[in-house]
C-alpha cells in the first residue's frame, strides 16, 4: 500500500511516500524556510507557495522512475494540525488538488501523533515513553491503555522556540538550535541559570530572560550556549525520568527537531542506562518535520478505522476536514 504524506505545519514543506505494508520509506523530500529574523508569518506563507511545487515535482519524478504516477497512490494524508494556519492551508490545498486530479482518497492527521508513530515504526518499540521537543512543543508523552497521555510539558515556551529566540538575541541565523550546539562544544564554563521544574512540568521562559541579562553582562556566547543546553536538557531529563519511574516504561525515544542535538541524546542515554531502559534513535530526517511521518500516520489512521469497522467514515470526513481548514 503506497501512502503519500504532506507536511506543512510550520517552516517545512515536505512530501513523503511509504510502502506501508513493508514499512519502507521510499521517498522523503523537504524544503525548509530559513531567515535571520525567525518565522515571519507572511514570508513563511510566501515561502510555501513558492516552494511546494518543486517538492511535488520531485515526488512525481520519483514515481515516474518506478513506472508509477500519482494514480498509483492508495492514500494521501496531510498534517491537519496543530500548526500555523496559513502553512496548514497550503498543505491541505495541495492534498485536495492531488486527490481531485487523481481520484485518491485523503485524510487529515494529527502532526504530533505522526511524530510519535514514526518513532515507533523506525525503532521497533512497542510502548515507549516519548520526549517530544520541537519549536512550540515540549512534552513527555506515552500511551495510557489505548490513547496517548501527556505526563509533563513546558508551562510557557517550547524548547525549540527558546533556542531560536536566544540564537536571534546573539545574532545567529534561524534555525538556532544547530548553531547553539556547535558553539556549546567550544566551552566547559558553566554559568548558573534558572532551573525551574514544577512537579512534572518545566518553565523555560525564565531561562531566556536570564540569558538576556547575561548577554548585557558581556558573558561569552559560547559559555551561554553551553550553559543553556546543560540546564534545559537536565530539566527535561529530570521530568522524563520521573515519568518513566511512574509508568514503568522500558523504552524511550526522542522525537521532534531538537532530537538532532547530540548532547541531549548523550544525556538521554545516560539516564536510560541508570534505569535499565532501552534507548534508541532513528535518522534525524524523520525526527524533524517531514512528509514520511505524515504518510505513516495516515496509514495508522486508516488501519485503526478499518479495525473498528469505521473505514466508510474515514475518507468522507477527510474532505469535510479539508474544507474546514480552508
Amino acid at each position: 500500500m503506497l501512502v503519500l504524506g504532506i507536511e506543512s505545519t510550520a517552516h517545512t514543506f515536505g512530501i513523503g511516500i511509504i510502502d506501508c505494508r513493508k514499512k519502507e520509506i521510499l521517498f522523503n523530500e523537504r524544503s525548509q524556510f530559513s531567515g535571520e529574523e525567525g518565522m515571519d508569518l507572511r514570508k513563511l506563507s510566501d515561502f510555501h507557495v513558492s516552494n511546494f511545487d518543486s517538492v511535488l515535482i520531485k515526488a512525481r519524478d520519483f514515481l515516474k522512475s518506478k513506472n508509477k504516477t500519482f494514480k498509483n497512490i492508495d492514500l494521501i494524508s496531510f498534517s491537519q494540525g496543530p500548526g500555523i494556519g496559513n502553512s496548514l492551508k497550503i498543505g491541505a490545498l495541495v492534498a485536495k488538488a492531488l486527490s481531485l486530479e487523481y481520484g485518491v482518497p485523503i485524510v487529515g492527521v494529527n502532526h504530533i501523533k505522526a511524530h510519535l508513530e514514526i518513532g515507533k515504526m523506525l525503532t521497533g518499540f512497542s510502548d515507549p515513553m516519548f520526549l517530544y521537543v520541537s519549536g512550540v512543543n515540549t512534552q513527555i508523552i506515552a500511551k495510557d491503555k489505548t490513547s496517548y497521555k501527556i505526563y509533563g510539558e513546558t508551562e510557557d515556551i517550547g524548547l525549540g522556540n527558546l533556542l531560536d529566540s536566544f540564537a536571534r538575541l546573539v545574532g545567529l541565523d534561524f534555525p538556532g538550535g544547530p548553531k547553539i550546539e556547535k558553539l556549546a562544544l567550544k566551552s566547559k564554563n558553566f554559568i548558573p541559570l534558572p532551573y525551574t521544574v514544577k512537579g512534572m512540568n518545566v518553565s523555560l521562559g525564565g531561562l531566556y530572560s536570564n540569558l538576556k541579562k547575561k548577554c548585557e553582562e558581556d558573558c561569552k556566547v559560547e559559555d551561554l550556549c553551553y550553559s543553556l543546553q546543560e540546564t534545559a536538557f537536565a530539566m527535561l531529563m529530570e521530568i522524563t525520568e520521573r515519568a518513566i519511574a511512574y509508568t514503568k516504561k522500558k523504552e524511550f525515544v526522542i522525537v521532534g527537531g531538537v532530537a538532532a542535538n547530540k548532547r541531549l541524546e548523550k544525556m538521554a542515554r545516560a539516564m536510560c542506562k541508570e534505569r535499565d531502559v532501552k534507548y534508541d534513535y532513528f535518522p534525524m530526517e524523520y525526527a524533524m518535520d517531514n512528509g514520511a511521518m505524515v504518510a505513516w500516520q495516515g496509514f495508522v489512521e486508516k488501519a485503526k478505522a478499518k479495525k473498528v469497522g469505521d473505514i466508510s467514515k474515514l475518507m468522507p470526513n477527510a474532505y469535510v476536514n479539508v474544507e474546514s481548514e480552508l
